[in-house]
């Protein structure tokens, strides 16, 4: 069970590594919801251009890396957000990509300087090939979404929403 204290643990660990996103807040009537507020959180000024960056930089720094670094699958986001944060912290990562994935979002990832594969026309392919990689060479598979330091990372954002956002209320949006 992953609690409040579990990410505020692993947001102070990440903080020194990431900035913090505005939010912006517009009329609900802009998007034909009545009169509800709406509050955006801009999480694509982040590094890597997502808030999949909160996730990769957890699990390198509260996991153990061996030499041969860090592996993940990717269908881009998650792979730009590990190249990131493995480029941040001097370590070295193989990211896997399918066929499919966006120019923009390899060519990130090779600019943050990871070790990159194309190749396997879904996403299921490339994940076995990192887990068959990580077996090989001893690299720390660092998954996307099923694992508890990424989610721990990810879940940072609700922690700063609060700050941002402290009237916060998603009920009005519920009934739509």
């Amino acid at each position: 069970m992953i609690g409040r204290h579990d990410i505020a643990a692993a947001e102070r660990l990440i903080r020194p590594h990431i900035r913090r996103t505005p939010v912006i807040e517009i009329s609900g009537a802009d998007f034909g919801l009545n009169a509800a507020r709406l509050g955006f959180k801009l999480e694509f000024l982040r590094h890597a251009g997502s808030f999949k960056t909160r996730g990769a930089l957890a699990n390198l720094l509260m996991r153990n890396i061996l030499a041969p670094g860090v592996v993940a699958a990717s269908g881009g986001n998650h792979g730009a957000a590990v190249a990131y944060a493995a480029m941040r912290l001097a370590t070295p990562a193989k990211i896997f990509v399918p066929g499919i994935s966006s120019r923009a979002k390899i060519q990130r990832i090779r600019d943050y300087g990871a070790e990159l594969v194309v190749g396997g026309e879904r996403y299921a392919d490339v994940l076995a090939a990192s887990e068959a990689w990580a077996a090989q060479s001893g690299a720390l598979a660092i998954h996307a979404f099923d694992q508890k330091e990424t989610l721990l990372g990810q879940g940072s954002i609700g922690l700063e929403l609060d700050e941002q956002l402290p009237d916060l209320d998603n009920t009005e949006l519920m009934r739509y």
